[in-house]
């Protein structure tokens, strides 16, 4: 990765997803559902978690449910999963090419974070990645009633910062939060291409 992340000069805001954007997380989250998933017979594969990538957990848990037309309670499924991601949360590591933006703009330009999680899980991985304090914004899945790919959870997070949706750059990682940012009329950029993309890899460390 030879690449450096930097910010649109243009921008007057600053939003940033959270799971696999300021922490990378997604490996843990991806384990949770393989694990939780496999307790009713789904191949949670790489694929499949990249379809879903950004949708609430509750969602989710629904998604599979009718895919696979499998015999679960979604709130219990969804609940397990969690559980299971808390417990190992912790071995997160910072994305520091987006932690670096964070830190080089606490008190210069106005930011909020705009996640699918919900709003404990999400302070707590902004707490690991150390940049908790660099926020007092965000919008997570109980906030919003239509989520990404619909431009609700970020126009949602340019209000609360004060700043107009097309003055505001969003930082990504998934594609539904690519084309929510998109929707929103915001700049916006993948930040999958400045660092190494782990999913998948873990499967024979479970």
């Amino acid at each position: 990765m030879n690449k450096e992340l930097t910010q649109n000069p243009l921008a007057k805001g600053l939003i940033f997803d959270i799971d696999g954007t300021i922490c990378d997380t997604m490996p843990v989250h991806f384990i949770a559902w393989r694990q939780t998933a496999a307790e009713h017979g789904i191949d949670f594969t790489p694929e499949l978690f990249v379809e879903v990538t950004g949708v609430p957990a509750y969602q989710t848990s629904q998604y599979l449910k009718n895919k696979f037309n499998a015999d679960f309670d979604e709130l219990e499924f969804t609940l397990r999963k969690e559980e299971r991601y808390e417990q190992n949360m912790s071995q997160a590591k910072p994305i520091e090419p987006v932690v670096k933006i964070i830190r080089e703009n606490k008190g210069k330009l106005p930011m909020a974070c705009g996640t699918g999680g919900s709003q404990y899980l999400a302070w707590k991985t902004l707490e690991i990645a150390g940049v908790k304090d660099c926020f007092e914004h965000v919008v997570a899945a109980e906030d919003v009633v239509n989520h990404k790919p619909f431009p609700d959870t970020f126009l949602k997070a340019a209000e609360l910062i004060g700043v107009q949706p097309s003055d505001c750059e969003v930082f990504e990682d998934g594609q539904l939060g690519l084309d929510a940012a998109a929707r929103a009329g915001m700049m916006f950029v993948d930040v999958t291409q400045y660092y190494e993309v782990t999913i998948g890899k873990e499967i024979n460390n479970e």
